[in-house]
């Protein structure tokens, strides 16, 4: 599903916090490019920079150094407009479901909030419609869910209904920061699968930030290994995943469990 237009590309980009002996580098002179279609996954431990790479990528923190550019020109995020308009075509899912509601709006208030991002005008029929769409397309019923409040529904359903959120948005763009650690296995593999088909009916570039190597190899087109802020290793998930070459890919595929050797099974 991947096609040749970059739609994100970084050039020597970096993030710096604070100043002097206080600094630290988050981000170090990292370049990258994500074609529209991709599946990508930016991977790595607690601390490699990999969350906020994600955060530069969606304009919610500025770059120390080097160039982001998105569909080939300059991103521009100076004006309350210009951030506005980069939202509409990047959006986000996160770890935590229930931080990325209000907790005091409904399900379908929520849901309205989506149809009018997108500015359109719709006759409550369509708007329901629209609605009981979204639900449906994540294994929701709307009639059961439009009068509840997030914290009434259980974590899958949040997650789910955060996918309802991108199936109406139609961004061009998904970061899913950790999208799966919360829920049961179960569950996981659900979502996963819904993130794939939302990729496969509309061209959407998904770039997920994980941990989880054995995840990032079952979804992605291409891995990007980051260690202390450094990409490390990149190239298609299948290359790097049987012929690691930096010996922290090597680590976190070795960390993987092996339940045949676990369990002395042939394997």
């Amino acid at each position: 599903m991947s096609s040749n237009e970059v739609l994100i590309s970084g050039k020597h980009v970096s993030k710096i916090f604070g100043y002097g002996k206080n600094k630290t580098t988050a981000v170090s002179d990292v370049s990258f490019d994500f074609h529209k279609g991709e599946i990508i996954s930016i991977v790595g431990e607690s601390g490699s920079g990999k969350t906020t790479l994600a955060k530069i990528l969606m304009g919610l923190l500025k770059e120390t150094s080097g160039d982001v550019a998105y569909k080939g020109q300059p991103r521009q995020l100076r004006s309350h407009k210009d951030r506005k308009n980069y939202w509409k075509d990047i959006q986000a899912i996160f770890q935590d479901p229930f931080s990325s509601f209000n907790l005091f709006h409904k399900v379908e208030k929520l849901l309205l909030d989506c149809i009018k991002l997108q500015g359109l005008e719709l006759t409550k029929e369509e708007q329901e419609r629209k609605m009981k769409e979204a639900c449906s397309f994540v294994n929701l019923k709307f009639e059961e869910l439009y009068n509840k409040y997030p914290f009434e529904l259980s974590g899958g359903q949040m997650q789910r209904l955060m996918i309802a959120r991108i199936f109406m948005l139609h961004p061009r763009v998904l970061i899913a920061d950790e999208p799966t650690s919360m829920v049961d296995a179960c569950s996981r593999s659900t979502i996963l699968d819904m993130l794939l088909k939302l990729r496969d009916e509309n061209g959407m570039t998904i770039i997920f930030i994980t941990h989880d190597v054995g995840l990032a190899y079952y979804v992605s087109d291409t891995l990007y290994i980051m260690e202390k802020g450094k990409i490390v290793e990149s190239g298609g998930a299948e290359e790097i995943i049987l012929r690691p070459q930096h010996r922290y890919t090597k680590q976190l595929i070795a960390d993987v469990p092996k339940i045949h050797e676990a369990w002395n099974l042939e394997a």
